[in-house]
């Protein structure tokens, strides 16, 4: 195999969002004004605590099992769509990528559909936490789509900063300092989420969706992400995370499990 023993226990699912842009250079633009909040709404998702019955000490492991591979992390800074398609052209020449479609990139121009492809957040442990993250995305797109209108480029990220960012956000959760890449300096973390809150009012304020996301934050405050709650249901080992998730997830009627 390519990736050798990479592959070997690599087990990951992640929620991605599709948001639609006019056409493949305007979703280049788009991408490069999401790179400092990436970071944010990957601790926001926390949902991946755990590898093979052990707690890693990571809120989302699965960020660290994709940051093996290359063409992963924020993605750089580029200027269209056509140094876009060489970027990635260039990592399967050098035999970094399968191919085109493989970038680990987390966050990118879609290659089958008209949209900018959220990638960044692990699987969620409810549809309240998914919601959040296709409301939050979708603002993000939309205050990018004003901002460009309006001449504003975004700045190139540090890779290295944007990578500490990236990993401080999987090893912290929502639980801790944050890097901030584009300031490159540490802030709590809710300190960001009120920033990428702020950063995107006005789009949610336009579509309707600003109580929604203030009252589904809240909730995330108050009760954790997904991360913090399956440890809580883990005190008595990773088993019981288990059955806690999947009294949670899988109907239950008159005792019985309900199937197909």
């Amino acid at each position: 195999a390519v990736y050798g023993a990479v592959v070997a226990d690599y087990e990951a699912c992640g929620c991605h969002v599709h948001v639609g842009v006019p056409d493949p250079d305007t979703a280049v633009a788009v991408v490069n004004h999401l790179g400092r909040w990436l970071p944010t709404l990957l601790a926001l998702s926390a949902n991946a605590p755990f590898d093979q019955g052990r707690d890693t000490g990571y809120h989302s492991w699965r960020m660290v099992l994709q940051s093996r591979f290359p063409g992963s992390g924020v993605p750089p800074h580029l200027r269209g769509h056509a140094e876009y398609r060489r970027a990635v052209e260039t990592l399967v020449d050098c035999g970094a990528l399968v191919d085109a479609d493989q970038s680990f990139w987390l966050a990118r121009p879609s290659g089958r559909f008209p949209t900018v492809e959220f990638r960044v957040a692990d699987t969620a442990l409810t549809v309240d936490h998914a919601v959040l993250q296709a409301l939050l995305s979708r603002a993000l797109v939309r205050r990018a789509l004003a901002d460009l209108a309006e001449g504003r480029e975004a700045a190139p990220l540090s890779p290295q900063v944007a990578a500490a960012a990236v990993w401080t956000a999987a090893r912290h959760g929502l639980g801790g300092e944050l890097v901030d890449a584009a300031e490159e300096t540490r802030r709590p973390a809710w300190t960001l989420v009120e920033a990428l809150l702020a950063h995107v009012r006005t789009p949610l304020e336009e579509s309707g969706d600003l109580a929604e996301v203030e009252e589904l934050v809240g909730a995330l405050h108050t009760g954790g992400t997904g991360s913090v709650q399956q440890r809580a249901a883990a005190v008595d080992g990773t088993a019981a995370a288990v059955r806690w998730l999947t009294a949670a997830t899988v109907p239950v009627e008159h005792g019985t499990l309900l199937t197909g």
